[in-house]
């Protein structure tokens, strides 16, 4: 059953657009230098490969500004520009190719100096995200509150677009994150009421790759059920990449995104005679190098991995020595154990080629 989401308004970013019905953008963020050209778009390349759709980097110099006018030569995904604290910085993101800004309009400066970021990116049609943050929340919130609080961090993200609002531009995307999960998952519910304008959602500093991991399925799970997102960053003490190989996943498991494959696996038993643990890790980055939408499955024993593996495309089947390759949840051939890997590859590449249906 298709997962109903809130209707936002819809905003374009580069050629992509988000809000509005259409489908949930990954994005990540570079850690590498912004101003090194040469590492960043190498980075930023690899992103691509995983399936990132939008991307973020820092912009702590004037520098940094001027590189995004080479990287937008050099990459295929909307380039957002992430500023804090020096207005000036913004406006040079936006005039070197920024298809987004990212800034706290509480730390830019004076009313005048956002106005004057506001203006450009009016003039350009350039999206600004208004960012909250748990961890810079401003002392009259926190102290109109009695600390950190969803309440606290919903008034500031609103009043910060309403100010954007009233000096003319509404191109706007909210995020409000914490690293406390039911805080950021109650403020966004809380915005989410109060606004129609596009969400970027992310568990803030959720840490290492096994804590971040559970603190964003779990928290991102919740908002993307209730239909409340737009754009999905999994923020990881990682490789970027991991941070999109599970927003990937979160999105999947809700049948929010259908284009990329996926893998099921046993979570072994007694029974189990080989090392599937290896084996399904092994299958896990095969199949993430198809362009296929398909359903894989790697099973540890041959008494129930057959029919639990019916529903999958293709499948193997682990034994003594040997395991089964399956189709559709039909038996195709018995193989060596140590060639259940080769074997699940060439299926791969004969369906990827258009050699070999999975009929």
């Amino acid at each position: 059953m298709a997962m109903k989401r809130k209707l936002t308004k819809q905003v374009q970013i580069g050629s992509r657009s988000i809000g509005g019905g259409s489908p949930i953008l990954v994005q990540s963020m570079t850690n590498t230098r912004t101003e090194n050209v040469e590492e960043t778009v190498s980075q930023i390349l690899r992103l691509e490969e995983a399936g990132c759709e939008a991307i973020r980097c820092t912009v702590p110099t004037m520098e940094a500004a001027k590189a995004f006018k080479e990287m937008k030569k050099q990459i295929h995904i909307p380039l957002i520009a992430d500023v804090h604290f020096d207005y000036k910085l913004a406006i040079a993101a936006m005039e070197n190719g920024a298809d987004k800004i990212r800034i706290n309009p509480g730390n830019i400066g004076s009313a005048d100096k956002i106005q004057a970021v506001v203006d450009c990116a009016k003039e350009r049609g350039i999206p600004i995200r208004v960012g909250v943050n748990s961890g810079s929340l401003e002392k009259k919130y926190l102290e109109k509150f009695g600390g950190v609080t969803a309440e606290g961090l919903v008034e500031s993200a609103l009043e910060k677009a309403a100010m954007i609002e009233d000096m003319g531009y509404s191109n706007l995307v909210i995020s409000i994150k914490s690293s406390d999960v039911p805080m950021c998952v109650e403020a966004y519910e809380m915005a989410s009421q109060k606004t129609d304008h596009p969400m970027h959602v992310g568990i803030t500093e959720a840490g290492t790759l096994f804590r971040g991991n559970i603190k964003s399925a779990v928290g991102l799970g919740i908002l993307l059920h209730e239909g409340i997102g737009d754009t999905i960053r999994v923020s990881l003490t990682a490789d970027p990449v991991e941070e999109i190989r599970s927003a990937r996943m979160i999105l999947q498991a809700l049948g929010l995104k259908e284009e990329y494959s996926e893998v099921v696996s046993c979570p072994t038993c007694g029974r189990t005679s080989i090392d599937l643990i290896t084996l399904a890790d092994q299958v896990e980055d095969l199949v993430a190098r198809y362009p296929l939408h398909i359903k894989v499955a790697v099973m540890g024993c041959v008494v129930n991995g057959p029919g639990e593996a019916k529903e999958a495309d293709l499948g193997i089947c682990g034994g003594k020595g040997e395991g089964l390759l399956m189709r559709k949840g039909k038996v195709i051939r018995k193989v060596p154990e140590e060639g259940l890997l080769d074997a699940l590859k060439e299926e791969l590449d004969h369906w990827n080629d258009g050699s070999q249906s999975l009929e």
